[in-house]
């Protein structure tokens, strides 16, 4: 899927390029076959997404359940060394170079903050729709067992009111196909996770569209403290041993900055 989306992208943006009629023909032709591919893969994952969720809904049945839509950057789902690129490449019948391409293609120099969370819903709104509607689906298939289900979708990484707004909107509307389609509905609540610093300061607007916030204190450690929680274990030590700070901020809350935050978006929101 992940090779898909790439193209399917990349196809969009080559088409605006397009300099005469004949380009944009040929690329338009290009575009409607990567679109395709991509649609068959998320055709592919959508039925094992959407029994993994009916198993978790059977698990926690009358209990609330919070399903945080996509949040690692795609090139997590790639493999980096060359023989799981030739493996992957034998699977889906394309060369090893392609693979190993589009691997390279997606490399982000700081993925942390780069192409993920909500960012992928926000470009690739087929992923979030596809998600939303296993969720639905697998809630609806447990209900009418007799079970209570209580699905709360959370989406990631939102920074921006406007932002979190799109995303929202593009779910609600496959929701409410799931529902026509099926003839049923089902209670659920759509809320997202507190991780970018602009979204805590702004936390008055963001619950104006979040049903439900939750503070991921991981990443947002990470972007208030400026420390990389893969690479900071090298110093934090010296830093806790010469007092300037208390404790590793991955370890406890740092409550002077982080803190502050947190509590500022709990009284905003």
């Amino acid at each position: 899927m992940i090779l898909a989306a790439d193209d399917y992208a990349l196809m969009l943006a080559e088409v605006d390029a397009a300099h005469t009629p004949k380009d944009k023909k040929a690329i338009e032709k290009k575009y409607a076959a990567a679109k395709k591919q991509f649609e068959g893969a998320l055709k592919k994952l959508l039925p094992l997404q959407r029994g993994d969720f009916e198993g978790i809904f059977k698990a926690m049945a009358g209990l609330p359940v919070t399903i945080r839509l996509l949040d690692p950057p795609l090139h997590e789902f790639l493999p980096q060394d060359k023989t799981s690129q030739a493996e992957m490449a034998r699977r889906l019948g394309v060369k090893s170079a392609v693979v190993k391409a589009k691997v390279e293609q997606l490399h982000e120099f700081n993925p942390m903050l780069g192409h993920r969370g909500c960012r992928l819903a926000v470009t690739y709104p087929a992923i979030g729709r596809m998600q939303a509607r296993a969720i639905i689906e697998a809630a609806l298939n447990v209900k009418k067992t007799g079970k209570i289900v209580l699905p709360e979708i959370m989406i990631p990484l939102a920074g921006a009111v406007s932002e979190l707004k799109l995303v929202k909107d593009d779910i609600i509307d496959e929701i409410n196909k799931v529902f026509k389609e099926r003839k049923a509905k089902i209670k659920y609540m759509i809320g997202t996770m507190i991780e970018v610093p602009r979204a805590a300061l702004t936390a008055d607007e963001i619950a104006t569209e979040a049903e439900f916030f939750s503070f991921g204190t991981n990443d947002l450690t990470q972007m208030t403290m400026g420390f990389s929680r893969d690479d900071a274990g090298k110093f934090l030590g010296e830093y806790v041993n010469k007092g300037i700070y208390a404790a590793d901020p991955f370890q406890i809350l740092e409550d002077v900055g982080v803190g502050k935050l947190v509590e500022m978006g709990t009284k905003l929101g």
